[in-house]
């Protein structure tokens, strides 16, 4: 990836985790990602890079003040959204309907953020880039490919998201994938929206990565063996082979052999 993501764009993911390091340690060894603590003045935010370009971040779980949460926070992955005006679409987030969880703030002179909820109950973020733009290799393996939203309502989604960013919605070609929806940006997909119905009763609305990998069962099992967990097993669906996976410490994410093109910017 070189330059900005176009506004509306999936372009960066993190993971909030009670023990960074083991998170840091399951990634480089299942992906082989490369990390390390970051320094205070930034929370110790890790970003981990492949092949020398950022792909995703890793951070503790703490308190604004720092201090340990109690109770502890799920471990989840957090999708942005590219915006190239944070304070505009926040705007728009409410007047629709949806709410502020954080932010908007300044990330240094990285870019500013924030996080929202939108009107199903889904958490996802904002970015608007100023020095980092964001994810810098996707689609190869143990990379960003593809991100998803999973919600009970997806009418009311479908309107949010294209009420408050530059994106529009289709309904996927893909044989086999009616009911799934596309997120399209200049008429080009880069995400999705699919039905709670068709995942395990309790699953609560989230957006999920998908990461590229060679081969999903061999992935999968690399998952069991380092503690973690299988969510769905590897199957073969419209755009390829996949399986949805869980890290030791329960941060859920999918990967995919694709077999069309899926890409997030």
């Amino acid at each position: 990836m070189n330059g900005p993501y176009k506004p509306g764009t999936p372009c960066w993911i993190d993971l909030m985790v009670p023990d960074q390091q083991a998170a840091i340690d399951f990634y480089r060894d299942l992906f082989g990602w490369q990390g390390e603590i970051g320094p205070p003045e930034t929370g110790g935010y890790a970003v981990c890079t492949l092949k020398g370009k950022p792909v995703a971040g890793i951070m503790k779980a703490m308190n604004p003040d720092g201090s340990v949460p109690d109770p502890m926070p799920p471990t989840v992955w957090t999708t942005y959204l590219s915006t190239d005006n944070i304070d505009g679409t926040l705007k728009s987030v409410t007047d629709s309907g949806g709410s502020v969880m954080m932010g908007p703030m300044d990330v240094m002179d990285l870019g500013r953020m924030a996080v929202i909820t939108d009107p199903t109950g889904a958490v996802v973020g904002l970015w608007q880039p100023g020095t980092f733009d964001g994810a810098g290799i996707v689609n190869e393996h143990g990379a960003l490919i593809w991100n998803d939203l999973a919600t009970g309502d997806v009418p009311a989604a479908s309107a949010f998201y294209s009420s408050v960013l530059p994106v529009t919605t289709a309904p996927s070609e893909l044989p086999g994938a009616e009911g799934y929806i596309e997120f399209e940006v200049e008429g080009r997909a880069v995400g999705g929206i699919m039905d709670l119905a068709q995942l395990p009763p309790g699953v609560p609305p989230h957006w999920q990565p998908y990461f590229h990998v060679d081969s999903v069962d061999d992935i999968q099992a690399a998952v069991v063996r380092a503690g973690g967990s299988v969510l769905a097993p590897a199957f073969d669906m419209a755009a390829g082979r996949m399986a949805v996976l869980a890290d030791p410490q329960g941060g859920a994410f999918a990967v995919i052999t694709a077999s069309a093109p899926q890409q997030p910017a």
